[in-house]
């Protein structure tokens, strides 16, 4: 073999070892990093709760400083707002909150001391504070501060330390009162009505249905007292009563009153109305009671038979309470539309248009 060719397989040798050598130093490199990765986050702390333990939670306390404490208790199967109220949670809002409990994790730590909580809105006059409890016991304590571009700040209940978690929705746990109260009035199928009356300071509408079809009376009241139901109502449009009933089906509360509220609802037919539907195969009546205006033209209403609860219903539903005849009858553009269907296009006389300009 030649001089040079030894030379070039030296080389080649050389770079060879080289090249394990710098493998093998990366790869402890690595190892290493992994480790004190490893010892780094060894001490932080566990905030979240087992998927048994969040199961297990009776009793959530929720301080925010932006809106009113909450504390939310499990009773029996069903959860309840019990302060700073007393009502029917909202089931589908609590489950999306214990399910998030599950998610939160340390990631990386900011300050081991207690120095940066005010910095960082960690202290009990901004911090979220939320505590979860099984039973007498804590799952859960932590606050909830600031997030900026490392993350969300958080400082876990009796511990020193501000940390960085994960997983954390701050708006599960920042809502108003209002939206961890149960919010729906009624549920129905609409399909299923088979009478319905209004009774207002206008007078008592009554509607009933035959084979899908809807019939309709009106009885005016002059002086406070409800006079005779019209024998016929010409005027009367079905498809009223549909969009009625669909505003109804599934009503909800914008918001609630409460004790210091002025209502009206102790004289609903004078300041607003009352609502009563019958459903087909004895499923039952409902009466709901609308009164005064709330906020705008929201109006305040409550269920007949229910546990007193007064809501306060948007005006799209609260208007067909309070409503006049006129808004049960067909309007004069729909029958004008009627006329152009039977005629086809109105020619400004009453008469269509000749076939060959149509």
């Amino acid at each position: 073999m030649k001089t040079e060719h030894k030379i070039y397989v030296a080389i080649g040798v050389l770079a060879a070892l080289g090249g394990g050598l710098y493998a093998t130093r990366q790869t402890k490199q690595k190892e290493l990093s992994a480790h004190s990765a490893t010892a780094a986050t060894a001490d932080f702390p566990a905030l979240a709760p087992s998927k048994e333990d969040v199961e297990a939670i009776t009793k959530i306390e929720i301080k925010n400083a932006d809106k009113s404490n909450v504390t939310l208790e499990k009773k029996g199967d069903a959860w309840e707002v019990i302060s700073p109220v007393t009502a029917k949670a909202n089931a589908s809002n609590v489950r999306s909150l214990l399910d998030n409990l599950k998610e939160i994790k340390v990631k990386e730590s900011i300050d081991r001391g207690t120095g940066t909580y005010k910095q960082y809105e960690l202290d009990d006059e901004k911090g979220v504070h939320v505590v979860a409890y099984k039973g007498d016991g804590k799952v859960f304590d932590a606050y909830f501060g600031k997030s900026g571009s490392r993350g969300q700040l958080a400082r876990v209940g009796g511990k020193d330390g501000a940390w960085v978690v994960g997983g954390y929705s701050s708006f599960l746990y920042t809502r108003e009162v209002k939206n961890w109260r149960e919010t729906s009035i009624l549920k129905f199928e609409d399909a299923n009505a088979i009478q319905v009356s209004v009774t207002n300071a206008n007078g008592q509408f009554s509607f009933s249905q035959n084979d899908g079809k809807w019939s309709g009376s009106y009885a005016k009241r002059d002086k406070g007292k409800l006079g005779k139901a019209e024998t016929k109502w010409e005027k009367f449009d079905e498809a009223k009563v549909k969009d009625m009933l669909r505003a109804y089906k599934s009503l909800t509360a914008e918001d609630f009153g409460d004790e210091k509220s002025d209502t009206g609802l102790d004289a609903a037919e004078t300041n607003g109305g009352v609502v009563q539907i019958k459903l087909k195969d004895n499923a039952g009546d409902i009466t709901v009671k609308v009164g005064k205006t709330s906020k705008g033209s929201s109006r305040f209403a409550q269920k007949e038979g229910a546990d007193g609860t007064v809501y306060v219903i948007s005006s799209w539903s609260g208007d067909w309470a309070t409503a006049d005849r006129a808004k049960f009858e067909k309007s004069d553009d729909k029958k004008k539309d009627e006329k152009k269907d039977e005629h086809g296009e109105d020619d400004g006389h009453g008469h269509g248009a000749p076939p060959e300009l149509e």
